[in-house]
């Protein structure tokens, strides 16, 4: 712990069959981490090559395999996040001759399944989007289509739903997209953020100069590494211990109430969940 203070990555990937797994959580902890949200990686780089949705379930049960796992290392606790990644119907169409729309089909499949897991108790919110490159109309249409299938579970779940999707500092129609399904804007949460976002709650890559400018902002936001857990790419996106180390950087540049919103208010205005209270304190 960072003076007794509750510190959240809001997105990362563990392996543990294949890399790190565990051992990740515990640099984490060591540094002072103490929460987490575990996301689901690729269901194709876990060997998945999903036809229906209840092939994604394997992925979904390990996941949460892992999550118990990493909950028993930290002072706080982990969390699933659970979906489909956006970058899947690229694979589905280019690579194994699908059309958008069956894509489409088949990726909302999946998120119905990963909504039993939030519906259940097992998963505290959904994971969806939209690709972050170009791509053709049909197959930006069947995205979209997928990214609002997500925001109709997290109405009826009330839950939070994570979006991997381009760079943007406006992504204000999807927020509206949201608020027309029922979801709040607020818990539509843009994973990969810059310091300003208009439109979703932004979980901050932990640069330096993107936490700086969402500090100073004053607004909601939450702070993440977006860590891979890769063999292939060692550290990559950022390393495990990146998030506590820059809460000790901005608590060191006064920026206290920033380090409160992103690990405290912003988290239970997001995703419902108390930092503070389950956190076990010494003492």
């Amino acid at each position: 712990m960072i003076d007794d203070r509750p510190v959240l990555d809001d997105h990362l990937h563990l392996d543990p069959d294949n890399n790190r797994g565990i051992d990740a959580v515990r640099d984490f902890a060591r540094v002072g981490g103490t929460h987490l949200l575990v996301v689901n990686k690729p269901s194709w780089h876990l060997g998945v090559e999903a036809e229906t949705g209840e092939d994604f379930r394997a992925v979904f049960d390990r996941t949460i395999e892992i999550v118990d796992d990493a909950s028993s290392e930290l002072a706080g606790r982990a969390w699933p996040v659970l979906g489909v990644h956006p970058g899947l119907i690229s694979r589905l169409v280019d690579e194994r001759g699908m059309s958008p729309a069956d894509a489409r089909d088949l990726m909302q499949a999946g998120l119905d399944v990963a909504a039993e897991y939030v519906e259940s108790g097992e998963a505290l919110a959904l994971k969806s989007g939209r690709p972050h490159y170009e791509v053709e109309d049909d197959v930006w249409a069947a995205s979209n289509a997928v990214m609002r299938h997500a925001f109709e579970h997290g109405a009826a779940l009330e839950c939070a739903v994570q979006l991997h999707a381009e760079a943007s500092e406006d992504m204000t129609e999807v927020a509206e997209w949201a608020e027309d399904a029922g979801l709040p804007s607020r818990r539509v949460v843009k994973h990969y953020a810059g310091g300003r976002l208009e439109g979703p709650t932004p979980s901050v890559m932990s640069n330096k100069d993107r936490l700086e400018t969402a500090a100073e902002r004053g607004e909601p936001f939450l702070m993440e590494t977006d860590y891979i857990d890769d063999p292939d790419r060692p550290g990559a996106v950022l390393g495990p211990k990146t998030v506590p180390r820059r809460v000790r950087w901005l608590l060191e540049n006064g920026h206290e109430e920033a380090v409160r919103i992103a690990h405290v208010e912003t988290p239970r205005r997001v995703y419902g969940i108390d930092t503070e209270a389950t956190l076990e304190r010494d003492g």
